[in-house]
């Protein structure tokens, strides 16, 4: 399944949450299963660096998503290597995120545009980004935002399925004070005829996560926010037992707390 399937056929906002290792996986689609919403497993490229390879961290989450009861797709996240995004498709990955968004402008529309039409050659839904959104190296730039206009611009020349947006969000941010320029989000949705990704969504209040989709924002991607529910399971657990050798009882834990919070996640933003 692609993730152009799902947002297709949901009523309103979808999750996509990054995937670091197996249990991830496990605990997204559980939570996906439990809220009876469908769900988005993203694989980026720095977990695909940390499993040295995209392959076995792929086919799981693959096959996690195939024996799940809820609609799974499975998605490449910004990957900069057009190398990666070949290889994520001919393993059966339907969807990804090429990401030339540090290239100049005129160099994002080329390279964007070739690997778009590579992948519609061979049924892949490709995401893209117009002009880096803020912090990814953890810096948060709220003043960030997309141009409307060029944003459609973008979309025309380069034939994409989704277009990722500067918004007042920032990745990797710990914290959930970004502040959403919501009208801007609602201009973006009128003048861009594909649906709008969010990127940095862990710094983004529950409220204001739903008001992004109720002004147009289709698919919200989280990976910090889980980061933070499975690693301070861990802490919990190994600080209340310090003689713990058996990582599946810690694990089992941390999964448990990603599933509670992607469900908790996927029922704010289809409700």
């Amino acid at each position: 399944m692609r993730t152009g399937d799902i947002m297709a056929t949901a009523p309103a906002g979808v999750g996509a949450f990054n995937v670091i290792q197996l249990e991830h996986a496990e605990a997204i689609v559980s939570g996906a299963e439990a809220a009876g919403a469908p769900v988005v497993l993203q694989i980026s490229e720095n977990c695909v660096r940390y499993h040295q390879a995209l392959k076995p961290i792929a086919l799981a989450c693959l096959a996690v998503a195939e024996s799940s009861a809820a609609p799974v797709a499975v998605h490449l996240d910004h990957a900069t290597d057009r190398a990666l995004v070949e290889e994520a498709v001919r393993l059966g990955v339907g969807s990804v995120m090429y990401d030339a968004s540090a290239l100049p402008d005129a160099a994002n529309v080329a390279a964007t545009a070739e690997v778009a039409a590579w992948c519609h050659q061979r049924g892949a839904w490709i995401e893209a980004e117009l002009g880096e959104i803020g912090g990814k190296d953890g810096v948060h730039a709220p003043g960030a935002r997309t141009d409307p206009g060029k944003a459609a611009s973008y979309v025309a020349a380069t034939g994409v399925d989704a277009l990722a947006v500067a918004v007042g969000t920032s990745h990797a941010m710990t914290s959930k004070d970004a502040v959403l320029d919501l009208a801007l989000i609602a201009e973006l949705h009128r003048a861009v005829p594909v649906p709008l990704v969010l990127h940095g969504s862990s710094g983004v209040p529950d409220a204001s996560l739903r008001e992004a989709v109720r002004h147009g924002m289709k698919k919200i991607n989280i990976a910090t926010h889980l980061n933070r529910a499975f690693t301070g399971a861990v802490r919990d657990h190994l600080t209340a037992d310090a003689t713990v050798v058996d990582s599946r009882k810690y694990l089992a834990r941390a999964r448990t707390a990603v599933t509670q919070e992607v469900t908790h996640l996927l029922t704010l933003l289809t409700t």
